[in-house]
């Protein structure tokens, strides 16, 4: 049920890679530096529903964001396909934490077309795009309305959507459903693995919430504390889909993955 593998282990098939990833931030006059994250090694594979899973300010979304290609490692490289990232790309489509990233003049289909708009894609290539990302995810009656308009979880469907209309290889996640209540939160999260099975994306997915990772994911990777985090262990999700929240070995896995997290609270060496 439960196999734990090597940090940084690499297939033939690796899609993204990160080789020996540190991350410093400069200090300013009112802030020290610090060292977000050192010598990460990750292989994700083409395809998997990866969780990166750690408490707050351990360095997920700075792992995240430079897999997106928004921020540079301090060392190491982050490769995809074996190419270096070094900016963002239309192959790398990215989930906010919050509706922060809709534009509030832009209705919900306006918003979702956007970034075709600017890449200069067609208008009836734009639309059908629209449309076929809107069904998807359940707004296709809600696109003339105003981000103001939505609830929380409407407005996540909503850079859902986006990200699908741009048809990247890649979706990374940042804990995008962590401002919603419990049901709304469940149920985005089954309506996400729908569209991750139909589409047959890469996700890479943020996450604290143990028991979210344990449903969403085909591997878990584990996130010492910060500062100077690392990834102590890696987890197979060996459960069948659709999973129980309740059955025995979906509540064994997330209790050894609670014990790793409050294990990893000391993290890899202590110095920035």
């Amino acid at each position: 049920m439960m196999y734990r593998v090597q940090d940084g282990t690499r297939t033939a098939t690796t899609g993204i890679e990160l080789q020996k990833v540190t991350k410093h931030f400069a200090g300013t006059r009112t802030a020290a530096g610090y060292t977000a994250v050192r010598d990460v090694d990750l292989a994700v594979r083409p395809g998997e529903f990866m969780c990166i899973l750690g408490p707050s300010g351990c360095g997920k979304s700075t792992l995240l964001h430079m897999m997106a290609g928004f921020e540079r490692p301090s060392t190491g490289a982050i490769l995809m396909d074996g190419h270096q990232i070094v900016r963002p790309g239309a192959d790398r489509g990215v989930v906010f934490q919050n509706e922060i990233a809709l534009f509030p003049w832009l209705n919900v289909e306006r918003n979702v077309e956007y970034g075709l708009k600017v890449r200069g894609v067609a208008k009836q290539q734009r639309l059908q795009a629209v449309n076929d990302a809107l069904t998807l995810v359940g707004l296709e009656q809600h696109r003339k309305k105003l981000p103001r308009e939505l609830s929380g979880g409407m407005k996540q469907r909503v850079q859902i959507a986006r990200v699908l209309a741009n048809d990247p290889r890649v979706m990374l996640m940042d804990e995008p459903y962590g401002a919603l209540d419990a049901q709304t939160r469940m149920r985005l999260q089954d309506e996400l693995v729908d569209v991750w099975q139909r589409k047959s994306k890469t996700v890479v997915f943020v996450t604290h919430d143990v028991s979210e990772s344990v449903y969403l994911a085909d591997r878990v990777a584990v996130m010492t504390a910060g500062p100077a985090a690392r990834i102590k262990s890696i987890f197979e999700v060996d459960l069948p889909r659709a999973r129980n929240r309740t059955d025995a070995r979906f509540v064994e896995l997330a209790s050894a993955l609670t014990a790793e997290l409050h294990h990893g609270k000391e993290h890899g060496d202590g110095n920035n």
